[in-house]
């Protein structure tokens, strides 16, 4: 073995003992005790979705907290912030800045259990990083701390094209993208206690008005009532939690008794429709089975000594000009023959491999007899209306920070796994009712869609990419109101008679040509026998 892998490298020893040292430290004094009952909130986006759109997760313009903090194309931003930090410091209570650091220091264990991975940083790093970034962030939210039409605070004068009262400047649209992401949140107990240490009256209350006028500007989901946020929005983890149950209701997750009651009364009465789903099965089984028998028989020997023998004998005897026609007819049937014997066949028992949500488009219902109206609520309100054929959905806003807001949502909602994923859910509904722009247009025209976006194509696209890379869910109470829309729009006419085109004729269409084939064969063999023995009309 060579002598360079032998001696080990002193930096490399002084990094291992090191090493073992913390390790030792953390397991005799018991410091992940300090942490207990503090939950992970902060995770990093899985790389499926990162590599759809990186641009949606990844920040832009400024890092909050660890994980982008050492990226250099974000540095730009770091002098505002020490300007934000300097101005925050002003209006502590006869203390400095380094007494905020030295608390943050005195929780750096809760500080790191919130992130779920390893922050490879030092407890004084880590405390000074959070003091910059959340007055940063604290500096930011003034805009939403109004009262009787006036900020509460005053914004710098160097932050002005930054943090915009009027929220019309692209920077500032830039800056409230990166603020929701989920791998850029940072522990709002932090902001919770800069805010304490400024010389203000109730700062809990001016810090709650600040998050709630935050996820009122950032929410997809336009509400009507925001009274039950006030109180419990403290408790958040950090602000992209907040607007996750800001958006998310607490729906149940079972169906009611009575739901499962009048199901058993419909199985119980459901005879005839067992019956006549009895007798379509059967034709479909028809509509195959005496494909491939008659597959087998045209490609038999027997089959085209029977074919070929009559016209063999008749081009002897009538010499028609047409033969050369004849011989196509009957290649073009053993074509039709050989490829009825390779339909492929699923077995009852098989499923695809993607499952997707089965839901028609907004057109489709539309022309089925299906009206659109907004809802007076959240996701706790779409809910179908059998009796006039109404499909309720809630109101939604679609402008440029939407799409961030909504992936990042439906990433946090992965990542947390609660037990019915309500928000992952709700975006394949909408996924799966637009299909075009026309279906934009038509819930834009309903007053659900409020589409500040250029076009309807945009709204269109953006849905349609939305879910491409989430498992697909089950929530009973979405998975109701779906079904429902299905069997509404199944149970029309129209829809009837397509369904039966499509799966009686349509999917019969190589057995009706193969039989069209040997009709026009049969026509021409009249044809020529009448024109050689005058038959009688």
């Amino acid at each position: 073995m060579p002598l360079d892998r032998i001696v080990m490298d002193p930096l490399t020893r002084r990094q291992e003992h090191e090493w073992v040292l913390d390790i030792r430290q953390n397991i005799e004094e018991g410091l992940d005790d300090v942490d207990e009952g503090i939950h992970v909130s902060i995770f990093n986006v899985p790389k499926t979705l990162i590599s759809i759109k990186q641009e949606a997760y990844i920040p832009q313009q400024v890092a909050l907290g660890p994980y982008h903090h050492w990226r250099s194309e974000l540095y730009e931003l770091d002098r505002y912030k020490l300007s934000s930090a300097r101005r925050t410091a002003k209006q502590f209570r006869n203390i400095k800045l380094q007494n905020l650091v030295e608390h943050f220091a005195e929780h750096e264990a809760n500080i790191r259990a919130c992130y779920h991975s390893y922050l490879d940083f030092g407890g004084e790093t880590l405390a000074w990083m959070f003091a910059v970034d959340a007055s940063f962030l604290l500096e930011y939210l003034q805009i939403y701390a109004v009262k009787n039409g006036a900020s509460l605070t005053r914004v710098s004068s160097k932050m002005t094209h930054l943090v915009d009262y009027t929220r019309r400047k692209i920077a500032h649209h830039v800056i409230l993208r990166d603020i929701i992401m989920l791998e850029n949140q940072i522990p709002l107990f932090l902001l919770r206690d800069l805010h304490r240490f400024c010389e203000l009256e109730k700062p809990d209350e001016v810090l709650a008005v600040m998050l709630v006028g935050l996820c009122k500007d950032l929410c997809p989901i336009k509400m009507l009532d925001y009274s039950h946020i006030g109180e419990e929005c403290l408790r958040a983890a950090h602000l992209l939690e907040l607007l996750y149950y800001m958006v998310v209701p607490e729906l149940q997750v079972t169906v009611e008794i009575e739901d499962i009651e009048k199901a058993n009364e419909l199985e119980n009465d459901g005879c005839c429709k067992k019956a006549l789903n009895s007798v379509c099965s059967i034709l479909c089984f028809l509509n195959l089975v005496p494909i491939r028998c008659l597959g087998k028989i045209c490609k038999s020997e027997n089959f085209r000594l029977v074919i070929k023998l009559p016209w063999n004998i008749i081009k002897q005897i009538l010499k028609v000009a047409n033969k050369n026609r004849i011989q196509r007819l009957i290649s073009s049937v053993k074509k039709v023959a050989e490829q009825v014997e390779t339909v492929p066949s699923q077995r009852e028992d098989e499923s695809p491999l993607i499952e997707e949500l089965t839901i028609p488009s907004v057109t489709e219902l539309s022309h089925s007899g299906i009206k659109f109206r907004p809802s007076k609520g959240g996701l706790g309100t779409i809910e179908f209306d059998k009796a006039s054929a109404t499909f309720y959905l809630p109101i939604l806003k679609l402008n440029e920070n939407s799409e961030v807001v909504l992936r990042n949502l439906i990433a946090y909602e992965a990542s947390i796994a609660p037990k019915v994923i309500v928000f992952t859910r709700y975006t394949e509904l909408m996924n799966g009712i637009i299909d075009s722009e026309e279906d934009v247009k038509l819930l834009r025209e309903a007053g659900i869609i409020l589409n500040c976006l250029k076009s309807d194509e945009e709204v269109a696209t953006l849905w349609n990419c939305m879910s491409k890379s989430v498992e697909t869910t089950k929530v009973p109470i979405l998975d109701k109101v779906i079904k429902e829309v299905n069997t509404y729009h199944s149970a029309t006419w129209n829809v009837k008679t397509n369904s039966f085109m499509k799966r009686y004729v349509f999917g019969s269409w190589k057995c009706l040509t193969f039989l069209a084939a040997n009709l026009l064969l049969l026509l021409t063999v009249v044809q020529a026998f009448c024109s050689m023995y005058k038959c009688s009309r």
